[in-house]
């Protein structure tokens, strides 16, 4: 007998089972120890709700806004890396059930499918996160084609400027494409559905890189690039030639500490997003969630407030809600989603979250999405 999914817990079990445990784990796992990892999670669960009742919470809206954009709930899909390889045609699915879903897709320029290659497979604009690379001209030429794109929004990850190690990534010798050796020959071999959509994909290496990247003739030389060209260098006077470049609405991805929102508020940012990587950056950071208040009061309304890291439910979704965010973002939730069953999988994640959100608003006795107060958080 199939069991019913009620949960993201469920779809990540699906996906663990679906997808190559390289893959998988490249999704699922933090940097180093992966001590902020886990923190991300029981920061959310040390938050207790204030149950109240006898409220009429009949005419509930989910429904808000971004930076302007109507949003049908206050949630987007954060931006990540190697998606395609989670699910052929990852990108697509993702910004395919998004856009059905009614909040937003953000693509990475680490994605598998290229910005040109959504587009043309999908009608509703989409957010396109980019990297501030040693190669300033590609950086140039990506922002360039995320406007041709028709691009709703710009974000600047700011938290990746040297990568953090992931243990995990070495140990399964993590490639792009996928590397048939003896040792995951039998992993692959038992995911025959994965790698057909893999090979039916209309990419299967780093789709906004493949072709663009002078003297990288091979996916090896392209990895090696990658890795020499994040730039250490990033400050805030490079946020002046991206303006130039960039005069759509633009977010700043990977804000930790009140001193780093107040100088983003200062450069005129339309969205900071409160995040650690997800845990896989620097190991030993607090979760996103215990630093949003202090950043919330520090902005003072003079930006808009996203959170990553940790999310993975609609009461996680809630909780954030009621400590100042405008909006969640799901990564790893959206991962498993599409590892366990493509655009299918990812509609299921939204609307599981969109259904715990809904009903942990009645039994707070919360009416708007759009005005969550913090007194529906348990202070005892």
């Amino acid at each position: 007998m199939k069991r019913p999914v009620t949960n993201i817990a469920d779809l990540r079990d699906l996906a663990r089972r679906r997808v190559p445990r390289a893959f998988f784990e490249y999704a699922d796992r933090g940097a180093y120890d992966e001590s902020t990892l886990r923190e991300n999670r029981s920061a959310f669960e040390r938050l207790r709700f204030r149950q109240r009742v006898m409220r009429d919470v009949d005419n509930r809206s989910l429904a808000t806004t971004v930076m302007g954009q109507a949003l049908s709930m206050p949630l987007a899909i954060a931006p990540t890396g190697l998606t395609g390889l989670q699910h052929g045609s990852g990108e697509i699915h993702g910004a395919r059930a998004a856009a059905k879903a009614g909040i937003p897709f953000c693509l990475s320029t680490m994605s598998i499918c290229s910005i040109e290659q959504v587009r043309a497979a999908t009608d509703a604009p989409f957010w396109f996160q980019v990297y501030v690379m040693r190669d300033r001209g590609f950086t140039r030429e990506l922002i360039q084609r995320a406007r041709a794109a028709e691009c709703s929004a710009l974000m600047l990850t700011v938290d990746l400027t040297v990568q953090g190690q992931r243990h995990r990534e070495i140990k399964n010798g993590l490639s792009v494409p996928p590397k048939i050796t003896l040792r995951n020959l039998f992993d692959i071999a038992s995911k025959p559905r994965w790698a057909w959509n893999v090979l039916r994909a209309p990419s299967r290496s780093f789709g906004n890189l493949d072709g663009h990247i002078q003297g990288a003739d091979s996916l090896t030389t392209l990895a090696q690039w990658i890795a020499s060209q994040f730039d250490p260098t990033l400050n805030w006077n490079d946020l002046g030639w991206i303006r130039e470049l960039w005069p759509g609405k633009l977010i700043l991805k990977g804000i930790l500490d009140a001193e780093d929102a107040r100088q983003a508020v200062a450069h005129g940012v339309d969205a900071i997003v409160v995040s650690n990587h997800g845990g896989r950056q620097l190991d030993g950071a607090p979760a996103s969630i215990d630093v949003l208040p202090s950043i919330v009061d520090a902005v003072a309304g003079g930006t808009e407030v996203l959170l990553d890291s940790g999310i993975t439910s609609g009461q996680d979704l809630l909780k954030a809600l009621a400590l100042g965010a405008r909006a969640g973002l799901i990564g790893k939730a959206f991962l498993y989603g599409l590892g366990a069953g493509g655009e299918a999988g990812v509609t299921q994640a939204i609307e599981l979250i969109r259904r715990e959100l809904s009903v942990t608003m009645a039994l707070t006795g919360t009416l708007d999405a759009a005005k969550v107060s913090p007194d529906i958080l348990w202070r005892g």
